[in-house]
């Protein structure tokens, strides 16, 4: 018997800039407060096990938002169960017809679209990027790919095959089990909704470790899930660390499968620990270093700006951020002068401000690292052409920033920053 989960994830592209114009754009909840803070289990809300919270903190201001529930191992061990006995055979949840699984997760759709205006306020304030998109992209990009997994419930299929002999053979598609789910801090809400979709369509059970940069909105989400309808154990969600919830939900015994988007560094531990205990699936989506190549014959003023995009979209903090770009050597003078001018346009600022292209990095250690590239880069004899520094006196800005005359062998051209940091060879 084959037993398989459909989790398709591809890359985040926004192929129109022109979708995040401000001509429909409600006005944001700037006083916004988050309504949900504890771990989410078995349908409840809990404080953790040991008693501890963190802050999360506003990236435009370094200043506290609130304090987070602190999930651990005990809370992991809690939500596992939870996710254990809602797959159990006879459960509501694996009784119910696939079409109304289909059914739960076009209300959750519906009630994320309700309140679209409160989580892309949210997100903002919690993520630092700018709410027109948090609107325009997060928000709806987490719509439409439930909706896309609602359709698919009714429609995992298994197949009849032709034998030899008086005999019958076919195989079933089935759900997993319990899915552990770790999910980055760049793109919260879709980042959710991308792990969320497939494994809920195919009738899994899931336990979620949110980033501890950016709790706010998934937490949100998770009661959403009560108000649509799901059954209890269903869908856990655990804010927390990665070297003690992350860790823990990773290496659990209990759990079938481990999907973690996030770094490198952390993907290979991901997979030791899924492979040192009960040698569960793994998916994993982790970092790049992407590069642009642009030639001779090519529209200069459209690959500047699809460049310009491809880089500085949500402060360069994208997986597949373009943030090598190889130009032609006949146009590559042309190519640079027209990307510093287009850099000096970009917006830096209150993400609630629509005017403001770009936020701030998502934290201080973000913002230190990128800091730190950009003095690696200059020290390597990469030539600084604009920006370079911190932007403001508060919050984790930083400058747009462009080097040319960059070497392959330089550090920063071969190592993934994550930020807008654009480089030119």
């Amino acid at each position: 018997m084959l037993r398989v989960v459909k989790h398709v994830q591809g890359p985040f592209l926004l192929r129109n800039a022109a979708c995040l114009s401000t001509a429909a754009l409600p006005l944001p909840k700037t006083d916004v407060q988050p309504h949900f803070k504890k771990i989410f289990i078995n349908n409840e809300w809990h404080d953790a096990v040991s008693g501890k919270t963190f802050p999360t903190i506003n990236p435009s201001t370094g200043e506290k938002i609130c304090d987070v529930a602190e999930g651990g191992k005990p809370d992991i061990d809690l939500a596992v169960k939870a996710a254990r006995d809602a797959f159990k055979l006879g459960s509501p949840w694996r009784i119910m017809d696939a079409s109304e699984r289909g059914v739960l997760l076009n209300r959750l759709a519906d009630l994320i679209e309700r309140d679209r205006v409160y989580l892309a306020s949210l997100e903002t304030l919690d993520n630092g990027k700018p709410y027109q998109m948090s609107y325009f992209a997060d928000v709806a990009l987490t719509v439409k790919c439930l909706r896309y997994y609602a359709g698919w419930a009714d429609k995992i299929q298994g197949k009849v095959i032709p034998i030899e002999g008086n005999h019958l053979c076919w195989t079933r598609h089935e759900p997993v089990g319990v899915c552990g789910q770790i999910i980055p801090w760049n793109f919260p809400l879709l980042m959710q909704a991308w792990k969320l979709g497939p494994a809920l369509a195919a009738g899994n059970t899931i336990v979620m470790k949110l980033a501890e940069q950016t709790p706010l909105t998934g937490l949100y989400v998770a009661q959403l899930a009560v108000e649509a309808g799901f059954p209890a154990g269903v869908l856990n969600v655990v804010p927390g660390y990665g070297p003690t919830a992350g860790a823990a939900l990773s290496e659990h015994m209990d759990v079938d499968k481990v999907a973690f988007t996030g770094s490198t560094e952390v993907g290979h531990l991901v997979a030791q620990a899924a492979a040192h205990s009960n040698l569960k699936r793994t998916t994993l989506e982790l970092g790049g270093k992407s590069p642009n190549i642009v030639f001779a014959d090519a529209d200069i003023a459209h690959a500047v700006e699809t460049s310009h995009f491809g880089v500085f979209f949500n402060m360069g903090q994208c997986c597949c951020a373009g943030t090598r770009i190889f130009v032609e050597g006949k146009i590559y003078d042309e190519f640079v002068e027209r990307s510093v001018e287009r850099a000096k346009m970009r917006n830096v600022g209150d993400p609630f401000d629509p005017n403001n292209e770009q936020g701030p990095q998502i934290d201080e250690s973000q913002f230190k690292k990128v800091l730190e590239y950009i003095n690696i880069g200059k020290n390597e004899g990469a030539k600084l052409l604009i920006g370079g520094n911190r932007s403001g006196d508060k919050g984790y800005f930083i400058q747009p920033t462009i080097f040319a005359n960059v070497k392959d062998q330089m550090k920063f051209a071969r190592e993934e920053v994550i930020c807008k940091i654009v480089i030119v060879t």
